[in-house]
């Protein structure tokens, strides 16, 4: 059997070459790399194709696809939403993305994205941070400590100079877990009991957790003047953690009002509750924090356009090195009309 031709093969990054990547250029160099490509991306916001991600509900989930696309590239991830999977042995979240050329239609890149939306996500909140978080903000409450708490220290560590964290957990063990690693990467950090205990003296607040049960993880007896919320668990219908109080106090900014209206904090409101578009704040139409006593409030769903900064980030990264394998995915009959005849051939 011949060998596949050079059209018919796509890069493709995997966990254990995704992981190498990271570590070889080190995850808050990750992180602020991700952060340059996704505000890049955000100050070019019309030039993207939008649409709200298609979701598949089921009792147990939701899977969902996030396309977009340029004039040169178009983009999809396929992610899950799975609560429960922890109690298992499996992630709440997996994913992986492609990135294909507008012109041909063909794949210039495969790679797996758990590992990778849980930096993007990451970078995306730091970055916001820039823009919002009180000037001079030294301390984040972070309350949920599962899989994706590390990586929201680190780019409000990178990208805001974050060092002092407060952490709470309704689970004990993931507050342990996650304050056992942050300290290891030099962060001071306090286990706090409660919520409540949590965001005492922080003038960050970021909430990620995950289970639609605890829709009001932050109540508004809890949110005083000043303070920037950065909440991240919201992303499907029925599934918030902000008391409507809070939003009502709060200078509101969203990725994609289409879709955070639908999925968001913001799901609680009426529709025509005003919000701020990030994409604004960043090319300077608009202002972002405008007073020292502001509570800004950035309502964190993922939009596709994060993922396309992300892939295109992996992209360029991957060109010179060797975090990556050749997969022959792609049928190249020597007659592009010919397709059978390949088949036929190949016995």
């Amino acid at each position: 059997m011949s060998q596949p031709s050079e059209l018919a093969l796509v890069p493709f990054v995997s966990v254990a070459n995704m992981m190498r990547l990271v570590m070889s250029l080190g995850p808050e160099q990750v992180l602020a790399d991700l952060a340059r490509y996704i505000e890049d991306d955000f100050r070019r916001w019309p030039e993207f194709d939008k649409t709200p991600r298609v979701a598949s509900h089921s009792r147990d989930g939701v899977i969902e696809l996030m396309p977009t696309a340029d004039a040169e590239n178009y983009g999809f991830k396929y992610v899950n939403g799975h609560p429960k999977n922890t109690h298992s042995g499996y992630q709440t979240v997996t994913a992986f993305g492609v990135l294909s050329s507008v012109a041909t239609g063909y794949p210039i890149l495969l790679t797996e994205m758990t590992i990778l939306t849980a930096l993007r996500t990451a970078a995306t909140s730091g970055l916001v941070g820039r823009y919002l978080a009180p000037e001079g903000a030294e301390v984040m409450a972070m309350i949920g400590n599962g899989a994706q708490c590390e990586f929201q220290a680190l780019a409000f560590r990178v990208l805001c100079g974050i060092n002092r964290l407060r952490l709470h957990d309704i689970d004990p063990a993931a507050t342990a877990k996650a304050a056992r690693n942050l300290r290891a990467q030099g962060f001071e950090v306090v286990e706090c009991a409660s919520a409540q205990t949590a965001v005492e003296g922080a003038q960050i607040i970021t909430t990620c957790t995950a289970d639609k049960q605890n829709a009001t993880v932050l109540s508004d007896n809890m949110v005083g003047a000043g303070v920037h919320i950065n909440a991240i668990g919201g992303d499907c219908p029925g599934k918030t953690e902000l008391q409507c109080d809070i939003l009502s106090r709060a200078s509101v900014f969203v990725e994609y009002p289409p879709q955070t209206r639908i999925e968001g904090e913001i799901q609680q409101m009426p529709e025509d509750f005003p919000v701020t578009e990030l994409w604004q704040v960043m090319l300077g139409a608009v202002p972002g924090r405008t007073d020292p006593r502001q509570i800004t409030l950035f309502d964190s769903v993922g939009f596709a356009i994060e993922d396309f900064s992300a892939l295109r980030y992996v992209h360029d990264a991957i060109k010179d090195g060797d975090c990556y394998e050749l997969l022959d995915i792609l049928a190249d009959p020597d007659d592009p009309r010919d397709l059978f005849g390949m088949l036929t051939r190949s016995a």
